[in-house]
């Protein structure tokens, strides 16, 4: 018998099979969900069950005509950090310039700074704040970044928390290595040693303790260079380890095309890409991930080429971008209403790039982000009109109930 029978549901499966012009949430009204093992093992329309419920499974759940959907997927955060850089925000609204702002010790290095100052016991403490609140919007899947440390021991210890937040609370963790984030003051000047540094020294050591799953890098004019991401790509394709890229986020400098010649899982945040761009993302099959709240927090006023990514076929990804300085946010349906709102993305669209789509940036296509056959049974019960709504509340909206790996969660 199945463990588990969920009935009086409607099923926005985000299976594209399901999908049709007229349904961009693959439906499937009075359904039923079947559960064993922690993985979907049936899901349809409850009169096509091959039993009676009460013949299939050990325990039988109603949904009271309540609405289903996978698990929502965070696919770029920056969660793993100390410290508060909240007081900037005022200063900046007051006036006061990022440049002045870092002079007095603010900016990426504060967080860096403060991340290497405390444990890792207490920087898990305070992650697992911030990620219990994303379990309570939603989120049964999220990736993880390292760079707020700079070092071999805090970028290892950033690392560690990840792997230790996925082995103890209810939620999926990707652990990505973003050593290449910024220039540590250990090495001003001598950007190329750094880089050699990550990939000589810390990329080995985080290997051997298989604290990995992806490795990121920023490329911008501001950041790191397209010929050091390279070096940097071609240490992972040796290791056999996925790469990713946070690209074209305030000029055009070539790192999408670089990500996509490595076919990178996904490149992120891209306002200033360009269509030759967008086609080697599509012979790439790679996500375009965008970043609503840190275009929304920083004020940025040139969109991601929504439209150009529709044209040729690239898939659309969303995600909170989590972190202190430009996207304090936890909440995926806060960021579905954003990228409706600023990018004039579809509700469609928005609910498959935290499900569908966000797992496939992540590698995990084949584990969850869709409610088929086969798939971990990571679900959420939402008391809504239908899934169009999930993307209409400013602010977000947080699921009735949540089920992770087949088993019925309180909400944390």
């Amino acid at each position: 018998m199945w463990d588990t029978l969920w009935t009086d549901i409607h099923v926005a499966t985000a299976d594209p099979a399901l999908m049709s012009e007229k349904d961009g949430y693959g439906c499937i009204h009075n359904a039923a969900i079947g559960i064993e093992n922690g993985r979907i093992c049936w899901v349809g329309a409850a009169r096509d069950l091959p039993e009676a419920p009460q013949a299939l499974a050990h325990d039988i759940r109603s949904g009271h005509g309540l609405w289903m959907t996978p698990g929502l997927v965070d696919a770029h955060t920056h969660v793993i950090y100390a410290g508060d850089r909240s007081l900037e925000f005022a200063e900046r609204l007051n006036g006061v310039s990022y440049a002045e702002i870092a002079r007095k010790g603010g900016g990426i290095l504060s967080t860096v700074n403060a991340t290497r100052s405390v444990s890792e016991n207490e920087l898990f403490d305070v992650t697992a704040r911030r990620v219990r609140r994303m379990i309570t919007e939603g989120t049964t899947t999220v990736e993880m970044k390292s760079g707020y440390g700079l070092t071999l021991e805090d970028e290892l210890k950033q690392l560690r928390v990840a792997r230790a937040i996925g082995n103890a609370l209810p939620i999926r963790v990707h652990a990505t290595f973003l050593g290449a984030h910024a220039l540590p003051p250990e090495f001003r000047d001598r950007q190329d040693d750094y880089v050699s540094h990550l990939i000589t020294d810390i990329l080995p050591q985080a290997v051997e303790e298989k604290l990995i799953d992806s490795i990121d890098g920023f490329c911008e004019n501001i950041a790191f260079t397209t010929d050091q991401i390279e070096r940097l790509f071609m240490a992972a394709h040796e290791l056999g380890i996925p790469v990713r890229l946070h690209s074209e986020q305030l000029s055009n400098s070539g790192g999408t095309r670089l990500a996509a010649r490595y076919g990178a899982l996904s490149t992120d945040h891209l306002e200033y890409v360009v269509e030759d761009d967008v086609m080697e993302l599509a012979k790439a099959s790679t996500v375009a991930m965008l970043l609503p709240g840190a275009f929304y927090f920083i004020r940025e006023t040139r969109i991601p080429p929504v439209d150009l990514f529709r044209k040729h076929n690239v898939p659309m990804g969303l995600a909170t971008d989590c972190n202190p300085g430009t996207s304090p946010s936890v909440s995926l349906t806060g960021i579905m209403n954003m990228a409706c709102t600023l990018f004039r993305m579809t509700p469609e669209e928005a609910f498959s790039a935290v499900t569908r789509i966000g797992s496939q940036a992540l590698g995990l296509q084949n584990i969850t982000g869709t409610l088929t056959t086969g798939k971990a049974a990571d679900m959420l019960l939402w008391d809504i009109a239908g899934p169009h709504e999930l993307s209409y509340w400013i602010g977000g909206r947080r699921p009735l109930h949540r089920i992770f790996d087949g088993k019925l969660d309180p909400v944390i």
